[in-house]
């Protein structure tokens, strides 16, 4: 069998297995070891197996995985999601389409300590569904507005799948938050705009005025808690206190307290906290040894080194080559959850762009596009058919057909983008921070 023939084969299967509905670690493990087999036998493939796992799992690294969603399931629990929204509506909502406004704001601070997109999108829809169908938004422009404003949970720093790029490219953690750091508050801000808009454009979906609740010291004091994390976790981090393992953990233990200050948190939310984080550390680990093995499968085709060879021969703009990887990544997230994604294409994508041209140091290369991967893999929470965070949004939005909520999340996705296009042909906004990291 030629190698082009295994490769197809071996997507092939993982397809077929996904839509069979197959847990997709299993589906890429499966697709891996028959890969691996057919072209290097059984023994080759179960030494590899016998050390792999430990090789991956032994990674010090890894660790600030669980200790970032430990974070974010300290403040799921611990009721700080409803200071912030009191404390965003009272800012905005004077404005027309105020209250969606403030959603998205309240999921972007949410995000600043949680690094989950689905954590984001389900914790802050508990808190602001209610208040926005009371004020007589429509399903359509709630959920929308709940969707998208999740995925800011993954683009704002802390971003687990932007700690999984960094592992896997051998990345500064540390940079990449900072790369991060602009282009999340521009998603925030278009998010912001794409309201503003769409309530003047299409009449109906938002009431003329809100009831603005007055900013008061009491919600000032409710977002203290989440001032005072952020500052002590990346003011430690970038001032060289401690690494972003050790700010992880120092986040997740400031959370914790501020949960228990709050008087949030109870015994079995506690447990619940540790439940939740051991649950998605295995899904993610899961996927990792897939991913490891699937990958290994390829290396040996040696189909990836041909296919970056053939790509640099074609001579095309290095900008071109980068758009059409984050189009098949906006096709492949019809099917594929986030970091099902980046563990499997990052190793054999990143080694071709690195080799690409574009001008500036080959760090500044790496930082940047995996901001755009990251721009990308949260288009791919809101596009149909799949949409990860819609279909999150809608379940607990159960008089809203699923189909409005798609309806909801074409303004956001348009913002999308318009934001992906303007970080591709600028890298300066991603790398503006960066500089100031040492």
């Amino acid at each position: 069998m030629s190698p082009i023939a295994l490769t197809i084969l071996i997507f092939a299967l993982m397809l077929g297995l996904m839509a069979v509905r197959v847990p997709i670690a299993i589906c890429m493990f499966a697709a891996g070891c028959i890969g691996y087999v057919l072209q290097a036998g059984w023994m080759p493939l179960a030494s590899f197996l016998n050390t792999q796992a430990f090789a991956r799992f032994a990674s010090y690294d890894l660790s600030v995985i669980p200790l970032f969603i430990l974070m974010g399931n300290f403040a799921t629990q611990g009721g700080i999601s409803r200071a912030l929204f009191e404390f965003a509506a009272a800012v905005m909502a004077r404005f027309k389409g105020g209250l969606a406004m403030a959603a998205v704001g309240a999921c972007a601070a949410f995000g600043a300590i949680c690094g989950s997109s689905v954590a984001t999108a389900a914790t802050i829809t508990r808190v602001a569904l209610p208040e926005m169908k009371k004020h007589g938004y429509s399903g359509r422009l709630a959920t929308g507005t709940l969707a998208a404003g999740g995925t800011l949970g993954i683009l704002i720093p802390p971003s687990v799948p932007l700690v999984i790029y960094a592992i896997l490219t051998e990345q500064n953690i540390a940079k990449l938050f900072a790369a991060a750091m602009l282009p999340g508050v521009i998603a925030m801000l278009g998010y912001m705009v794409a309201i503003a808009v769409y309530v003047r454009l299409v009449p109906g979906h938002a009431p003329e005025h809100d009831e603005a609740p007055r900013l008061t010291l009491a919600s000032l004091g409710g977002i203290a808690p989440i001032a005072i994390i952020f500052i002590i976790v990346f003011g430690g981090i970038y001032g060289g206190k401690f690494t972003p393992t050790e700010g992880a953990a120092v986040g997740a233990a400031a959370t914790f307290v501020a949960a228990l200050l709050k008087r949030e948190i109870d015994w079995p939310k506690f447990k619940q906290c540790f439940y939740a984080t051991a649950e998605s550390s295995a899904m993610i680990f899961m996927i990792f040894l897939g991913a490891d093995l699937m990958n290994s499968a390829l290396a040996l085709t040696q189909v990836p080194g041909q296919l970056a060879s053939v790509v640099q021969g074609w001579g095309l703009p290095p900008l071109a080559v980068v758009g059409v990887i984050l189009l098949f990544y906006v096709v492949l997230g019809a099917v594929m959850d986030e970091l099902s994604m980046i563990l499997l294409t990052i190793p054999i994508f990143f080694p071709m762009v690195i080799g690409l041209d574009f001008g500036m140091p080959k760090e500044s290369v790496a930082l940047w596009f995996g901001i755009m991967v990251l721009m990308t893999v949260g288009f791919g929470l809101l596009a149909p058919p799949v949409g990860l965070n819609v279909y999150i949004v809608n379940g607990m939005a159960r008089d809203v057909p699923i189909a409005e909520s798609y309806r909801g999340v074409m303004p956001f996705l348009l913002s999308d983008t318009l934001r992906t296009l303007l970080l591709l042909f600028f890298p300066a906004i991603s790398l503006w921070l960066v500089k100031y990291v040492g």
